[in-house]
């Protein structure tokens, strides 16, 4: 794919991310199975939005040493558009949705949605869902992160944009964003990944976010480009320790609740 059509591809998802997030959200109802320490389990989660109603499908891991004693940090995965469907067996194709069937005992609860086809990440209803997983489970709420591939990497850039203050850091892989929302991105440690000669989303995607960041003053973005590979820039990322080592060194400065 060249980049002018990638370029075309760019405004399209971004429109469409921006429409969904205008929707209105009203009560949400669960369905769930009780998911046991070191396992992966499917779960549901039905929004209403007006008339209308929205289900998020996901997957839910719990470390082995989990305990309600103690509160766990909590990892947000979004997949890419190969993953979208209603197969939530696909979500464990890639990254920590895949890791944490080999790792039981992974240092974080794990949330990975599935998106439907045809359609693209809905900030909204992923606020939601974190919302949810963060009052459901023993959640750290100074510890939750963020982080996606291709269009999960977009996704990425786009919630933590629209939710600055949720988000302690963000890993966002071969994906991009919209540099207009830098100045709502300052603050984040955030951590991108590409490769440069990635044919499906050029490296410049990534680059573009990280620059405006810190044209901005932001002081708290890298980047990790990797010579010679193409689109998938995730499966080294995620097998990379480090990567979970400094996702787990940022803490958010929570504000306290008034009197």
């Amino acid at each position: 794919m060249i980049m002018k059509k990638h370029d075309r591809i760019s405004k399209t998802v971004f429109t469409a991310v921006l429409a969904a997030q205008l929707c209105w959200l009203g009560s949400v109802t669960v369905a769930q199975e009780e998911p046991k320490p070191g396992t992966q389990v499917f779960q549901q989660l039905e929004v209403k939005e007006g008339d209308t109603k929205a289900n998020i499908q996901y997957c839910l891991f719990l470390p082995e040493s989990y305990k309600k004693t103690k509160a766990w940090p909590l990892m947000l995965f979004l997949h890419g558009a190969g993953e979208r469907g209603d197969n939530l067996e696909l979500v464990k194709k890639w990254g920590p949705a895949k890791r944490v069937g080999q790792e039981k005992d992974f240092p974080f609860v794990v949330v990975s949605p599935q998106c439907p086809k045809g359609i693209f990440w809905n900030a909204t209803h992923l606020h939601v869902l974190v919302e949810h997983i963060a009052k459901t489970q023993k959640i750290d709420r100074s510890r939750i992160y963020c982080t996606g591939l291709s269009m999960g990497g977009y996704g990425t850039w786009t919630l933590v944009a629209k939710y600055p203050k949720l988000f302690a850091a963000a890993v966002p892989i071969c994906g991009g964003g919209n540099p207009a929302t830098a100045e709502r991105l300052t603050d984040i440690p955030i951590w991108a990944f590409h490769g440069d000669k990635d044919s499906v989303v050029p490296a410049s995607q990534s680059t573009a976010m990280v620059e405006a960041i810190k044209k901005l003053g932001g002081e708290k973005a890298k980047m990790t480009i990797y010579p010679g590979v193409n689109h998938n820039s995730w499966s080294q990322t995620y097998a990379n320790k480090e990567v979970y080592d400094w996702l787990l060194s940022h803490h958010l400065k929570l504000s306290k609740p008034k009197k």
